[in-house]
């Protein structure tokens, strides 16, 4: 009886222990399925920080390169600023002979021009290059800071196209108070705002001088140097002086918030008085940012 309760005794403990075994074989198969459901947020986090991880040296980098966007703008600016602010307060043969020594920062200057008037929404240069387009053609033209020349390469008149430096065998280099071109040459002389020196009365004495009679001056200035009410020039004293220069004001177009745009004619016969009282034009002048 003994063996017999022993021996049933071990079968129980047999049938429990595998009975055991399938519990917990069963429970491992339920489990596995849902392993990689448990297992997937984990992964996913790995990916997410892998892809963070890779992501950073990315961002890092944009970030670089944007600071060292940043930073060679503002040394451009900088450079602009001071270059625009001496051509406006320096005499044109200082000027010439500052960018006669420096050639290099005429591009500088010239770059920074163009990102500034990148921003005007019509360009003065393009109101006269229509202007010349719808007149006659056998005009001869003086572009009194011709910048890049946009007027020579725009229409079919000849141009003598001024500037401080020439990077353009068709780019006379000089003082604009002082070129070669013979008296009485030229049909057309053009400023496009081009009158910074502070001896710009001079430079527009050389214009009358190189103007056949009858010859037209035209006149593009930044609209706040000629605003009285912001420390500007009163643009009727302005135009009465190139007045008593031998001119007439033909018409002015101040239609523009961002330039006014003077047309005036030289005089068949005229005699330019000796002391003209000019007013002084505004230096326009770009704040630091």
């Amino acid at each position: 009886m003994e063996q017999d309760s022993a021996a049933v005794g071990r079968k129980r403990r047999r049938r429990g222990g595998a009975a055991n075994r399938r519990k917990t074989s069963s429970s491992s198969q339920e489990a596995c399925p849902a392993a990689p459901q448990a297992a997937a947020p984990s992964s996913e986090k790995r990916r997410r920080k892998a892809g963070e991880v890779a992501a950073a040296p990315k961002a890092k980098g944009r970030k670089t390169t944007s600071l060292l966007d940043k930073m060679r703008a503002r040394l451009s600016g900088g450079h602009f600023r001071m270059l625009n602010e001496k051509l406006y307060t320096c005499s044109g043969e200082d000027a010439f002979e500052y960018f006669k020594n420096e050639p290099e920062l005429f591009d500088v200057y010239h770059a920074g021009y163009q990102e500034q008037m990148s921003r005007w929404p019509e360009q003065p240069v393009n109101v006269i290059i229509n202007w010349l387009k719808s007149h006659n053609k056998s005009w001869t033209v003086a572009d009194f800071g011709c910048g890049s020349a946009a007027v020579a390469k725009n229409v079919k008149n000849k141009v003598f196209s001024i500037d401080l430096v020439s990077d353009d065998p068709s780019v006379i280099a000089c003082d604009m108070a002082h070129t070669p071109l013979e008296p009485s040459s030229v049909d057309v002389a053009i400023f496009c705002l081009s009158l910074m020196g502070t001896n710009f009365p001079s430079y527009l004495q050389e214009a009358n001088r190189v103007l056949k009679p009858s010859g037209w001056l035209l006149i593009a200035e930044v609209r706040s140097r000629l605003d009285p009410n912001t420390g500007g020039a009163d643009p009727d004293k302005f135009s009465e002086a190139i007045s008593q220069l031998g001119f007439s004001l033909v018409s002015k177009d101040a239609n523009n918030k961002m330039f006014v745009l003077f047309y005036f004619r030289k005089k068949e016969k005229s005699k330019a008085v000796d002391n003209i009282d000019w007013p002084q034009l505004k230096p326009c002048l770009y704040k630091r940012r």
